[in-house]
């Protein structure tokens, strides 16, 4: 497992349900994000880094694909990683993947391609990425294969 790929597990609740009783499109936004402040909990150097050049990381397109239906009880793990890092935005990959034994242990739930910029928090707008914290981004970058289940 790579250091850079983010994991978190969770079990869905009754909460997470729609009327079909299987967990609401709009909660895979909330897992997928948990993944993410995962992700910089794990990297506080890349927030320090970001903070001391005034840049915010922000979200600016998020594709999902559902792949399978989360019922409650259902143990998932997100996965989360920075897969690529251009000029001016960056690519980050969530997979969601159903963990318990029970029921197709493995199952890929939901996959999704977020792209984001960082924000120049002076300007208050979206800034070049570059020096150190273009450095510390790319090593934290990989493929996604890193994903596989």
């Amino acid at each position: 497992m790579s250091a850079s790929l983010s994991r978190v597990h969770l079990r869905v609740r009754g909460y997470h349900l729609d009327g079909y009783g299987h967990v609401n499109n709009a909660r895979y936004l909330e897992f997928m994000e948990e993944g993410r402040w995962d992700f910089f909990d794990q990297h506080p150097e890349m927030i320090k880094e970001l903070h001391q050049a005034g840049r915010a990381f922000v979200v600016v397109n998020l594709n999902i694909d559902y792949l399978a239906a989360a019922r409650q009880g259902d143990d998932l793990e997100v996965m989360t990683g920075i897969i690529d890092v251009g000029e001016r935005s960056g690519l980050c990959h969530h997979r969601i993947v159903r963990k318990n034994g029970g029921r197709k242990d493995g199952t890929v739930i939901a996959r999704a391609d977020l792209t984001f910029v960082l924000l120049d928090m002076r300007a208050n707008k979206a800034a070049a990425i570059e020096g150190e914290v273009r450095e510390a981004l790319a090593a934290l970058t990989l493929g996604k294969e890193a994903f596989s289940v």
